[in-house]
């Protein structure tokens, strides 16, 4: 990068993280640091749901997702605005009447102590571990950037964000992810935008969007309903609402944003807002990984886009037949991109029979070019088997740092940062609130003082905080961060879900019964999901029946006699 780049990086991030800790001032007492003593207007409500969700993950995977495997993860949002309506009416009203700093609360009053533990503690393990992923992220760009291993860079971001969590609180959280929220739709418009200029002359933004349906990138909607396939209309209907019902109703993460809300109405509002927005803001940020594709038909991507495990083997004894791969890419891009050119002046033309034979001719030349890049992947993985083989986390910041102008490169960047900072930051109050609230002040400690709960809040962000670094520094091996951190999630949200529905709908099932039920799920569900037997946004679906027809079945069996002496 540029020096106008780093000082566009450095300023950015320092006036959001200022400004956030200026406005959150000091807090006095636990209220303050965990739900921002509930003054927070809609607006603020609705862009911190949105950014708590909206991590690097989502701008480096999401557009490298799309590069590879086109527009049909969108379909996993599809369930979102329902799930948000289904929120608004039951779960905002109930939590904000209790005055509940966690979700799990709740639970107590309906059932009991065990069951609150479970979810808390089920809580607890799915949102350290995939925080992990979420700070993974940004330390891709820093290894990238300076070209060095991404353990050196995964511990000083999750240090940077641990330190400004533990001293603003939930207030801090969010009034930086207000200015975050602006100024990430601002830098990805730009780049979209850009995307587009930078296309050859003879090549359209339409012309570009037809290219790429053509090699399957614009396969937005999927009418079939097949178990297997992870992403279609009905698995992000059904899968998808399930998932985003168990994720903002009952992840601390989120509850916790929209407990910051003044009243029920702003609370809601804010819900509202992130159902409308989310599914454009994923589609646009989706097609920008498209227009990437279509941009690297006429301008040669790198054969592996992460250059630090091309740097490896290039320094080592398999450098020369790795050059030779690359020489051979290069060929064979030379000879895509004039099938490229053909199929476009076949959709000029209009002419359905140019049409199919130049994308016949595209596709057996990128096929051609997939096999070279797989020859070279096989290459890396003999010269180390612990190399990451999966590069879709590279794609767009590989475009980024070697097509954008001065200045905006530093934007996009500082963009990627502050999201993961927002996510990250969002996930370690949440991860402190449960801890100190469900497990501390509950079991361990009943009677301590105000100041201790906000002493142990703080120690807790910071236990969490070196929890999910580890977590990170392991997150590598994992491949698309943005599939892996809701396939984990899968793994337990339904469970979590069907808790809660038993909890307000079915009035007669007790505190055993679902906590008996919730175990046996669990272990089926991860059964399921160990074995990859179902499409993964199924099992939230899978879990949250299973918790419910199993708890119910357990009620309505009689209880076991009892033997009296005679």
């Amino acid at each position: 990068m540029s020096l106008t780049d780093w000082i566009v990086l450095a300023l950015t991030i320092l006036t959001i993280v200022t400004y956030g800790i200026w406005k959150s001032g000091r807090n006095q007492n636990i209220d303050q640091f965990l739900v921002g003593n509930r003054s927070l207007p809609w607006y603020h409500v609705g862009l911190s749901v949105m950014a708590t969700q909206a991590s690097a993950i989502t701008f480096l995977s999401a557009p490298g997702q799309a590069y590879s495997d086109g527009m049909r993860f969108v379909q996993f949002y599809f369930g979102l605005p329902l799930a948000m309506i289904v929120l608004c009416i039951t779960f905002v009203p109930i939590f904000h009447k209790l005055k509940v700093y966690t979700a799990y609360e709740f639970l107590e009053q309906r059932f009991d102590l065990k069951t609150r533990a479970l979810t808390s503690f089920l809580f607890l393990i799915q949102r350290g571990l995939s925080t992990g992923i979420t700070i993974y992220a940004p330390s891709i760009i820093l290894s990238t950037i300076l070209n060095i291993n991404t353990a050196y860079t995964t511990i000083c971001i999750g240090s940077v964000v641990v330190i400004y969590t533990v001293y603003g609180g939930s207030k801090a959280v969010s009034y930086t992810q207000l200015l975050q929220m602006s100024i990430i739709f601002l830098g990805m418009f730009l780049a979209g935008a850009l995307v587009v200029y930078l296309l050859p002359n003879n090549v359209s933004l339409v012309d570009s969007l037809k290219m790429a349906g053509k090699m399957g990138r614009m396969n937005v909607i999927d009418w079939k309903f097949d178990l297997s396939n992870r992403y279609t209309l009905w698995s992000g209907l059904i899968g998808g609402f399930f998932l985003q019902l168990s994720y903002f109703g009952t992840d601390q993460s989120q509850v916790g944003r929209y407990l910051t809300g003044s009243s029920v109405g702003q609370s809601r509002l804010g819900l509202i807002m992130n159902g409308l927005i989310k599914i454009p803001m994923q589609f646009l940020i989706l097609l920008i990984g498209v227009l990437v594709f279509a941009f690297y038909q006429f301008n040669r991507p790198p054969m592996f886009f992460n250059q630090y495990e091309v740097k490896q083997i290039k320094k080592s004894s398999y450098a020369t037949r790795y050059n030779y791969l690359d020489r051979q890419y290069t060929q064979a891009f030379e000879e895509k991109r004039v099938k490229a050119n053909e199929l476009i002046e076949a959709i000029d033309s209009k002419n359905e029979d140019k049409i199919n034979h130049a994308q016949h001719q595209l596709k057996v030349a990128d096929t051609k070019a997939s096999t070279i890049r797989q020859n070279a992947i096989q290459l890396m993985k003999k010269n180390n088997p612990k190399a990451d083989e999966n590069d879709t986390n590279y794609v767009f910041l590989s475009f980024v740092t070697r097509y954008l102008p001065k200045g905006l490169i530093g934007l996009l960047i500082a963009i990627i940062f502050l999201a993961s900072m927002g996510s990250t930051a969002s996930a370690l109050n949440s991860l402190a609130s449960t801890s100190v609230v469900d497990i501390y002040k509950r079991i361990i400690n009943p009677n301590a003082t105000d100041q201790n709960y906000l002493n142990a809040s703080r120690l807790a962000t910071v236990f969490w905080g070196v929890i999910c670094i580890g977590m990170a520094l392991y997150a590598s091996r994992i491949g698309n961060l943005l599939e892996a951190v809701n396939q984990l999630g899968s793994y337990i949200y339904g469970t979590i879900l069907g808790v809660f529905i038993v909890a307000f709908y079915l009035k007669k099932i007790n505190g055993t019964a679902v906590f008996t039920a919730a175990i046996i799920t669990e272990a089926i569900v991860c059964g399921l999901g160990y074995f990859d037997a179902i499409a993964y946004l199924w099992l939230n679906a899978i879990g949250a029946v299973l918790v419910i027809v199993i708890a119910g079945l357990i009620s309505m069996s009689p209880p076991a006699r009892t033997a009296h002496r005679v």
